[in-house]
């Protein structure tokens, strides 16, 4: 007997935004359907993967996740180019760690410098990531954005306290920002208010709602963006219809799962396999959820997370 799956048509979609240069752009958005619900719909943009790039040499990083760019790791350039190089990177995000008033501290001037560098070397969309220290983000990312004009970065994380002091000349300046908000559906939806009554187009905004690991609360973070997905689908809520960004690497490398090495507790199993499952199930967990874009670090993590979404992505009817 023929069973033809019934087809839901909903109210709203998620509005397309092109990143990056003319020459290296990239679309993502433009579902009318709940993730990878092709019977319903085809998904015109598959989520795209930004690999980390760090601006200094990370102290704190576990053995499995150096390995593979111990070569290039003095180097935020060289590393970026070894990310699109050898591992296909889509996107690259350059994480300005360095600039951390707790850590480095590093000038607006310095940050601006390697970004501009990075800008340089790579042909792909840039995502530029600050510490969430509103004072120093405010200095250091808006000395980026001047710096790097019409390089059309993505500028983030810009959050409640400091999106008035940033937003204006990330836009001025031609770059798209990032709305973050701590994994609430209604404070998401407010920065997006308070962004468009600032004047920031809604072509050029992306939403972090904020991400977690697997044993971490990433039920939290999934049912969050998931009612993001429902209010923007079924209720036309033009203020959530935008596409979503999950910075996830940060989240899963610096848990004890991913760092404790195998001899200091075997019974986890190897920490480099253990430290790879945990992004990619962590990862996959927040597309089917409804990421545009995933920041991921393990290029094996990268590639099982790509396959899993080619798989699905195969069964579009």
């Amino acid at each position: 007997m023929f069973f033809k799956t019934p087809e839901i048509q909903y109210n709203g979609s998620i509005r397309e935004i092109t990143l990056g240069s003319v020459e290296n752009s990239i679309t993502v958005g433009g579902e009318s359907a709940f993730p990878f619900h092709t019977f319903d719909a085809p998904m015109p943009h598959l989520p795209v993967i930004a690999m980390e790039v760090y601006d200094v040499k990370p102290e704190d990083w576990a053995e499995a996740a150096i390995e593979p760019f111990k070569d290039v790791i003095n180097d935020p350039a060289k590393w970026a180019k070894k990310c699109i190089d050898e591992y296909k990177a889509e996107m690259i995000c350059l994480q300005l760690s360095g600039t951390d008033p707790n850590g480095l501290d590093r000038s607006a001037d310095e940050a601006a410098e390697t970004v501009k560098k990075v800008a340089d070397a790579v042909n792909v969309p840039l995502i530029i990531w600050g510490t969430a220290n509103h004072e120093k983000d405010t200095a250091v990312l808006n000395r980026v954005c001047q710096v790097c004009k019409g390089k059309n970065l993505i500028v983030g994380p810009l959050e409640e306290g400091d999106y008035k002091n940033i937003a204006p000349t990330a836009i001025e300046c031609g770059h798209s920002i990032i709305a973050s908000s701590p994994i609430d559906i209604n404070l998401a939806k407010q920065l997006n208010i308070l962004l468009g009554n600032l004047g920031v187009p809604d072509d050029k905004i992306l939403i972090d709602p904020t991400v977690s690991s697997i044993g971490y609360g990433i039920e939290y973070a999934y049912s969050v963006i998931e009612r993001i997905r429902i209010a923007a689908l079924t209720q036309n809520d033009k203020k959530l219809q935008f596409p979503i960004i999950c910075n996830i690497a940060a989240e899963t490398w610096k848990t004890k799962e991913a760092k404790t090495p195998t001899a200091e507790n075997p019974a986890l199993g190897d920490a480099k396999k253990r430290a790879i499952l945990l992004e990619a199930m962590s990862a996959m967990t927040l597309a089917t959820a409804g990421a545009d874009i995933l920041i991921m670090r393990h290029p094996e993590a990268i590639k099982l997370v790509r396959e899993m979404i080619a798989d699905l992505a195969s069964n579009q009817l």
